[in-house]
């Protein structure tokens, strides 16, 4: 009969003890682990903020500007919904692209968790996406001709890319059919992200959390909660108060001035750039004096991420027991960060080439240096032993 009654018995509440407070995780894990929960409180922020933005907010070509405005100027505390909304995107990417160098530097990548990395990665592709059509909906000059420039290279595509650049205007340019999809989108998506994060956690609980070391940990597990949920406590009041910083102090500083002027079709700015977590992206495009090229070469990105768990040939999943491949890490975290500034740069000499180097580095560090390092590293260990 107790058992019957107990509330934490019942259905949802048994679930939720065993995969967040009773969940085994391996007692080593770092503070690094704690990026994988923080990205899930960015998710809800941003789901919430965006609901109470989107009943004010006027997907119409005419209005949405002002409307924007007005949810700044006139809405009672609009200007933070807005703000911890826009800040919230560039926080969520910066936590995300901290939470994937950690499992590049631990190989959490490796053999069990391959699907997991995968489901990772998509979940990175629908922030992108995500993103990217948010971005559009201010209707300021950067939101208008982002989404021009963006969207028109699917016409490199052989064949079809004509019919569907037409497909994503709704007609012949980006106009008001655009705008009112991309809202209907960016409304979706998070939720269509929730729902690839539950999966991804599916994932992760299947086999386990990987851990520092990089060894089986089956022996020496303790419960999530109280440890390692005040842990994650620790990162969670620390990413507070640098997001607050940035909502009540420095709000505009990762956004582009000139998406406070209106969308003018008839005026193109001097230097279209997108926002800055996608500026190792768009480097990597814009290195490619092909269009079709440096369509195929953004593909290839996520074809290599995707396919890193398949590549990699070496036995040792942690850095810190691979000297060899952890400068080779490192060389590729400055070479991204290379990337992202490249991106923010004008298209001209030297950095063009820079971006062109950068990009190389980045392919040859998928393609080449991780299955080849893997393949050293085990020949060398079998000639010492």
């Amino acid at each position: 009969m107790s058992k019957r009654l107990s509330v934490i018995k019942q259905p949802i509440f048994s679930l939720l003890n065993d995969h967040i407070v009773d969940y085994p995780s391996p007692s080593n894990i770092n503070y690094f682990w704690g990026f994988g929960s923080s990205a899930a409180i960015c998710l809800i922020l941003q789901i919430a903020t965006g609901i109470f933005l989107a009943m004010h907010y006027t997907p119409h070509v005419d209005i949405a500007f002002i409307s924007v405005e007005h949810i700044m100027r006139d809405v009672s505390g609009g200007w933070l919904l807005r703000y911890m909304h826009a800040n919230g995107a560039s926080m969520f990417f910066i936590v995300v692209y901290i939470h994937m160098f950690r499992g590049l530097y631990y190989g959490s990548y490796a053999s069990p968790r391959e699907v997991l990395w995968c489901i990772g990665v998509v979940i990175l592709l629908l922030m992108i996406a995500t993103a990217f059509i948010g971005y559009v909906l201010p209707w300021g000059q950067m939101s208008f001709w982002g989404a021009t420039v963006i969207t028109s290279l699917a016409s490199a595509i052989p064949i079809v890319g004509d019919n569907i650049v037409t497909w994503l205007w709704g007609g012949f340019s980006v106009d008001n059919a655009t705008l009112n999809r991309f809202f209907s989108l960016h409304y979706l998506l998070p939720f269509v992200i929730a729902g690839a994060s539950i999966v991804h956690i599916a994932a992760l609980h299947q086999y386990g959390s990987n851990n520092p070391l990089g060894i089986h940990s089956g022996v020496d597990k303790i419960a999530l909660y109280p440890y390692f949920v005040v842990k994650d406590l620790v990162c969670w009041v620390a990413f507070a108060i640098i997001f607050s910083l940035f909502v009540f102090f420095y709000p505009n500083v990762m956004g582009h001035p000139d998406n406070y002027i209106t969308a003018n079709p008839m005026s193109t700015p001097a230097h279209i750039v997108p926002e800055w977590y996608f500026l190792w992206v768009y480097a990597i495009l814009r290195s490619i004096p092909n269009k079709l090229g440096g369509v195929a070469a953004i593909a290839l990105v996520f074809i290599c991420l995707l396919a890193l768990p398949f590549l990699n040939t070496s036995q040792v999943r942690s850095s810190k027991f691979r000297p060899i491949y952890n400068k080779l890490f490192w060389l590729f975290f400055a070479d991204c960060l290379l990337l992202g500034w490249v991106g923010a740069q004008p298209v001209e000499q030297p950095y063009i080439f820079i971006g062109q180097a950068s990009t190389v580095y980045f392919f040859l560090y998928f393609l080449v240096l991780i299955p080849s390092c893997g393949k050293l590293e085990h020949q060398l260990i079998r000639a010492r032993t």
